[in-house]
């Protein structure tokens, strides 16, 4: 009875553990808004995630070893782990999508102020502008909104900014907000900072896309490399009996191993031209 005892608040202890350590997401500062470190998966990204695993698994198992039960089974596998492969690509994707929208903004702030705007007036042209571009339901149209709503509310701009920047993920939302918010509270030129500001980030994301299509050639070649094993051993399959086809249990080991380090080197090789600034 005494150990039955020690064992339930261990095992408390570990859930707590475990809820320290889970993400909690960052509400806005007027309540509802969207933390862009979260995607949240709906049916047809589960399902669209779930098909691409399940064929990229069918196909390889049943290449290298010819057996259809062991290609269903390993596509059922992998359709738990592509969720949250496909939720990380979906986050990155908004973000990336995210700061070209942010860019602009900013091209409308620095218009806004060099006309004589005010901030809550520069906002709120900017609120115009994003509708124009890119639609009520973008992501930066939304902000913009919680922004000049924010502002209308006697809330400061820097705490509406450095929410947004806390939400966003992104580093130069957040060296803009914090350079904002020293200038704005020194009463300092805000023309000048954001003109800036805006100088910086777009050259920041030029060099980005022209290194972008620097290695766009070598992403390329490194999928062509992922594909010529398969290519490979579906060739030698027909080559006769005594051959790597063959499901003896010294070259299913080999394949095994030859499958993992494949995917270790795809891997690997996505981290190499993943470049960031």
């Amino acid at each position: 009875m005494k150990k039955e005892k020690t064992k339930k608040p261990e095992k408390e202890q570990k859930q707590k553990k475990q809820r320290k350590h889970a993400y909690e997401p960052i509400e806005g500062v007027l309540g509802e808004a969207c933390d862009y470190h979260v995607y949240d998966m709906k049916i047809q990204d589960r399902i669209a995630a779930g098909c691409i695993a399940a064929v990229i698994g069918m196909v390889v198992v049943f290449v290298f070893f010819r057996i259809l039960p062991a290609a269903a089974a390993a596509g059922i596998i992998l359709i738990f782990p592509a969720q949250n492969l496909y939720r990380n690509y979906k986050i990155k994707k908004r973000q990336k999508e995210l700061l070209l929208q942010f860019k602009d903004l900013l091209e409308s702030l620095a218009t806004s102020y060099s006309s004589g705007q005010n901030t809550q007036g520069a906002f709120g042209d900017a609120k115009a502008d994003m509708v124009s571009i890119y639609g009520e339901k973008a992501d930066i149209t939304a902000e913009v909104e919680l922004i000049a709503n924010g502002i209308a509310n006697n809330i400061t701009p820097e705490t509406l900014l450095s929410n947004f920047a806390a939400r966003s993920g992104l580093e130069d939302v957040e060296i803009f907000a914090n350079v904002f918010e020293v200038v704005n509270r020194q009463g300092s030129n805000l023309k000048d900072v954001i003109s800036d500001s805006r100088e910086i980030i777009n050259d920041k994301i030029e060099i980005e896309m022209e290194i972008e299509t620097m290695l766009q050639g070598n992403k390329n070649e490194l999928n062509i490399m992922i594909v010529m094993p398969l290519v490979i051993v579906a060739s030698v399959s027909g080559l006769g009996t005594m051959t790597i086809a063959n499901n003896t249990p010294f070259n299913v080991v080999l394949k095994l191993i030859c499958i993992g380090v494949f995917g270790a080197a795809y891997f690997m090789g996505r981290k190499i031209v993943d470049i960031k600034l």
